[in-house]
């Protein structure tokens, strides 16, 4: 009979003693819990200790949490945090240097337990920790450790940043600064830095003026991974907490000393692989460079404007300028006025007595007036050959060059997410953009002559203007996805991929499609069904058992702190725990914290989870909604919760969660697993009937015949 659910078998050590077995009653007080534990082992003044886990972080167990331990936790009796958090705060004001720094070692060690942290505080023990960093000239191993301490104490949030002296800020600013610093105060410097800056406005103004941005470019150049990945953090959250006046003030002068060579020759082409971490702050970076576009994409044709204006007349005046070379005083107002008309209507605007109009549908607004000048500007040759060709073909067959360029802006600023906010956890960069200056501008003038080229092999006409751009759009994301490392490389492929390209994917898709509908397949692929869907489950399952590496993510910053989970070979336990950085699958046995599967009770996600639910005060990102599912076990209040690092891993553990809770698969991964492995199953089996047209009835069975007398009767032939 199994045991009650305020029961829990475990086991307790103490070091010098036997192990001692017990049934923990979790109703019964810790207090007195305590109490019999030490008159087991005959020690006075229990109140003196404590236990925690003596395996992962070895938390200390309170009333808080002592529901969260399970069967056959191992438990250690210890000093109690109180005693504890005294016995360092004594030992950090030691003369005696080794003490000190131990102490120190320790602190930063146990700093993580929210309860010890607490205790600490409460004795004043920042200010210690501040006077060590203030007064200290040491840059060696107790810096380090104090440092360590600090970051750990400031996570649980118990003390505001706004709350640091000046001149502890200075302090930790000059460790940045300063060359001839150990590698790694350079780093917790740079990471106390990137949480000090979001927290408030005055921090941020502190940091960007002490922290100047060429020594975070220095940090880039390094050879150390874990330095630049903390310089780019900082850098990240300075670009985030900032303006939009300052945000283009810092991109204008990191672009001026060429921050995308750096990053794309010692990141993107280091020897080192990029990790996840990295990979979500260049698409941050991404993103806030991109949407640097957003005023002006925003931002209507002013036709009151002279700089706009000049900059229209500038169009016509390059594609025309042996035209528009005639003296003023030979025409007349109205000769002079309709000839720029004739001009315009040459360059493909709608309202070409009134260019202005066509720009004032934001977006994509001034953005496209921008694209179109840059590249007129930047490739005069590539522009006049584009609006010279088409103002001499016949009327119904020219490509109307600023129609074109206002719809392509449009497609790329969708394409690229221009104006969107940055996601959270999103890694999906672009490794060509940063390999190229202008890169939007640089864009459009590929895709606006690919725009031109497709209109020439569609032999399309002004009706057909949207289904041009409809397929240029294809031919860019099917081309980005292929992920080019270059401009000159998507360049290639685009031009590749014409239109006849397209039309061959397109048919090929559509008598896929077609050939899966015929009555005789669809009752094939659903005889197919059930044994595939089995093995897609096995498929959840074993990536379960190899597991994933999770990321804690709070509503203040993105976190560093990592933590695995993975489900035991006999599908029995969930097994997890906190890992360090670097560590890719750890073996199941360092992963402390279980949850029995059999005591999982449901499966949450979205905005059902409650880690969802405690952040909805903030900003709320809607990726995080789309990545987040929590696993509700014992009773209800308890969860496990989770952040998945992709669409695709969330989808194959929610999948692989409701296989042990015995319920549907319910992802679109699913849907999209089984229908690729129908396809293939279902070819397999109609290989035979290749070029052979399936009817949609089947054949109809003969009458049978009037009389059986053409059988043979074996019974006569035996006798």
């Amino acid at each position: 009979m199994p045991p009650p659910k305020d029961v829990v078998k475990i086991a307790i050590q103490m070091v010098g003693a036997i192990p001692q077995l017990i049934e923990l009653q979790q109703t019964k007080p810790l207090a007195s819990v305590l109490k019999d534990v030490c008159d087991t082992w005959s020690l006075p003044n229990a109140e003196r200790y404590a236990l925690q886990y003596a395996d992962g972080r070895q938390t200390y167990i309170t009333e808080s949490n002592r529901r969260d331990i399970k069967n056959g936790s191992i438990l250690r009796l210890t000093i109690s945090p109180d005693q504890e958090a005294e016995r360092l705060y004594i030992g950090i004001q030691s003369k005696n240097v080794d003490v000190k720094t131990d102490s120190l070692k320790k602190l930063a060690s146990l700093s993580q337990d929210v309860t010890f942290a607490q205790e600490f505080i409460s004795r004043n023990g920042l200010k210690q920790i501040y006077s060590i960093v203030e007064e200290g000239n040491d840059t060696g191993e107790m810096l380090a450790h104090t440092l360590k301490a600090f970051t750990e104490l400031m996570e649980h949030d118990f003390v505001s940043w706004e709350n640091l002296s000046t001149v502890f800020i200075k302090k930790i600013v000059s460790y940045v600064n300063m060359n001839a610093v150990d590698a790694s105060i350079q780093q917790l410097s740079l990471s106390i830095l990137e949480n000090m800056v979001p927290t408030s406005r005055l921090l941020f103004e502190v940091v960007r003026k002490e922290v100047p941005l060429d020594r975070l470019l220095t940090y880039l150049q390094a050879t150390n991974a874990q330095l630049q990945l903390k310089a780019m953090a900082l850098l990240i959250a300075l670009l985030l907490s900032a303006t939009d006046a300052e945000r283009r003030e810092m991109m204008d002068y990191l672009r001026e000393k060429n921050i995308r060579q750096f990053i794309h020759k010692n990141i993107i082409h280091s020897s080192e692989p990029l990790g996840d971490e990295m990979a979500h702050y260049l698409y941050v970076l991404q993103s806030v460079s991109l949407n640097l576009c957003e005023h002006r994409m925003k931002t209507s044709m002013d036709p009151y404007s002279q700089e706009q204006r000049d900059l229209l007349q500038s169009l016509r005046q390059t594609a025309f300028e042996s035209e528009s070379e005639v003296p003023a005083g030979t025409f007349s107002t109205e000769r002079r006025r309709s000839l720029c008309a004739k001009e315009f209507r040459k360059l493909g605007f709608m309202n070409n007595s009134n260019p202005a109009e066509d720009l004032r549908r934001a977006p994509p607004g001034l953005l496209a007036l921008d694209n179109m000048v840059y590249f007129s500007r930047n490739t005069p040759n590539a522009y006049s050959r584009f609006v010279l060709e088409n103002s001499s073909r016949e009327d119904k067959h020219e490509c109307p060059f600023a129609r074109s360029s206002i719809q392509l802006t449009l497609i790329l600023c969708e394409i690229l997410h221009i104006g969107e906010p940055c996601s959270e956890t999103a890694q999906a960069f672009y490794p060509m953009f940063f390999g190229q200056d202008h890169f939007f501008e640089e864009l459009f003038c590929i895709c606006i002559q690919l725009v031109n080229k497709t209109w020439k092999e569609m032999r399309a006409t002004q009706e057909d203007f949207d289904k041009v751009m409809q397929v240029v759009r294809e031919q860019i994301t099917r081309t980005l996805s292929l992920k080019p490392t270059s401009l000159e490389l998507f360049k290639t492929r685009v031009n590749a991929l014409n239109y006849s390209e397209i039309l061959k994917l397109r048919q090929t898709e559509r008598l896929h499609q077609e050939e899966t509908l015929a009555v005789p397949v669809l009752e094939l692929r659903e005889k197919l069904k059930p044994e595939l869907l089995e093995l897609i489950r096995q498929q959840r399952l074993l990536h379960l058992c190899e597991g994933t590496l999770f990321r804690k993510i709070s509503s203040r910053r993105r976190q560093d702190k990592l933590w695995y989970c993975r489900l035991s070979p006999n599908h029995k336990v969930l097994h997890y725990g906190d890992v360090e950085e670097g560590v890719q699958s750890p073996p199941i046995e360092s992963l402390p914290e279980k949850i029995p599967v059999a005591d999982m009770k449901m499966l949450l996600v979205g905005k059902e989870c409650p880690h969802t639910k405690e952040k909805s005060s903030g900003k709320q990102n809607k990726d995080v909604l789309e990545l987040a599912f929590s696993i509700v076990h014992d009773v209800e209040e308890y969860c496990l919760n989770f952040i998945a690092p992709t669409r695709y891993e969330f989808c194959l553990w929610t999948d692989g969660l409701n296989v042990l809770l015995g319920k549907e698969m319910t992802s679109e991964r699913t849907q999209t697993d089984l229908d690729v492995l129908l396809s293939m199953e279902v070819k397999l089996r109609l290989l035979d009937l290749e070029n052979i047209s399936i009817p949609d009835e089947p054949p109809p069975v003969p009458k049978p015949p009037s009389n059986l007398n053409f059988c043979y009767d074996f019974s006569h032939a035996e006798q």
